[in-house]
């Protein structure tokens, strides 16, 4: 392959699509109470679960180092590629782009380019694919990143979480955002419009989450013919009646679907309970 392609574990991706697609990982690193864990390797779903669930532990995340980037892309040069293209969760949420950027000045720029997904679960995870798709297809550097960046204009993500605590406490939204969500007993549908979590509605309970989520989703769907992927964190349930409810509306424009448990670094800043879908629209 004349081109690799990186991504990085917040994409959420099934590991059978990382295999066939032939994309490098590299892990985050997840900090419970002190004790370092690297996402998906260390550290799963459920450890940050039941961290989140105790008393008085401290649960917090941290990008990859610039180092570690460096490695990987020298490693995947050495072994034949001819460039990399690396694209990574959103720079509003995460150092991550930001490390991998200054990776790639200290191997060349001219072999590198970083791509900021603005997103995160499979919002990261179809651009990525579609980068690993123009790659194998034999596109240069350019081509991949243009196939990653056209991909991520074509891909909307929506989600619901039980409370905005999490969010509040990683610093992703204010804690004016927060307390006036506890207040009201407010249960919020958030979105990334530019790569930032922003609150997109407002419902009462989780059931009204769910069919929200899907009413966004079809909308964010238009005429397109879709791929979707649903994530959830301690929530199977909850994804499975999101993903039902979605092939139902979307009928035969629904194409590949994909269901994962989100990872130990959303889980540290969304909480239990979350509920995700991110459209994917074909050309």
């Amino acid at each position: 392959m004349p081109v690799a392609v990186v991504t990085d574990s917040t994409a959420y991706l099934p590991p059978e699509l990382v295999r066939a697609h032939r994309l490098t990982v590299v892990p985050l690193t997840v900090v419970l109470n002190g004790a370092e864990g690297l996402e998906g390797i260390e550290t799963s779903p459920a450890d940050a679960t039941r961290a989140l669930s105790a008393r008085r532990v401290s649960v917090s995340t941290s990008r990859p180092a610039p180092e570690q980037f460096a490695r990987v892309y020298r490693a995947l040069l050495a072994e034949g590629a001819d460039a990399v293209v690396s694209v990574h969760l959103s720079a509003e949420l995460s150092g991550t782009v930001q490390a991998a950027r200054l990776a790639a000045a200290d191997v060349g720029d001219d072999r590198v380019a970083v791509v900021d997904s603005r997103s995160c679960g499979m919002g990261l995870g179809f651009p990525a694919l579609a980068a690993a798709s123009a790659a194998a297809g034999g596109a240069d550097l350019a081509g991949v990143r243009t196939a990653a960046r056209d991909a991520i204009d074509r891909t909307t993500i929506f989600f619901y979480v039980d409370t905005l605590e999490f969010l509040r406490r990683g610093g992703r939204i204010n804690a004016a955002e927060a307390l006036l969500g506890t207040a009201l007993s407010v249960k919020p549908i958030m979105h990334m419009p530019d790569g930032a979590i922003v609150l997109r509605d407002k419902v009462r309970t989780a059931s009204r989450g769910v069919a929200r989520l899907v009413d966004l989703a079809v909308e964010a769907a238009g005429d397109a013919d879709v791929d979707l992927a649903v994530h959830h964190l301690a929530a199977a349930p909850r994804a499975e009646a999101l993903l039902a409810a979605l092939s139902d509306r979307l009928g035969d424009r629904l194409h590949d679907t994909y269901v994962t448990e989100a990872g130990a670094v959303v889980a540290a800043h969304a909480g239990p309970g979350l509920a995700c879908v991110v459209v994917h629209r074909r050309r």
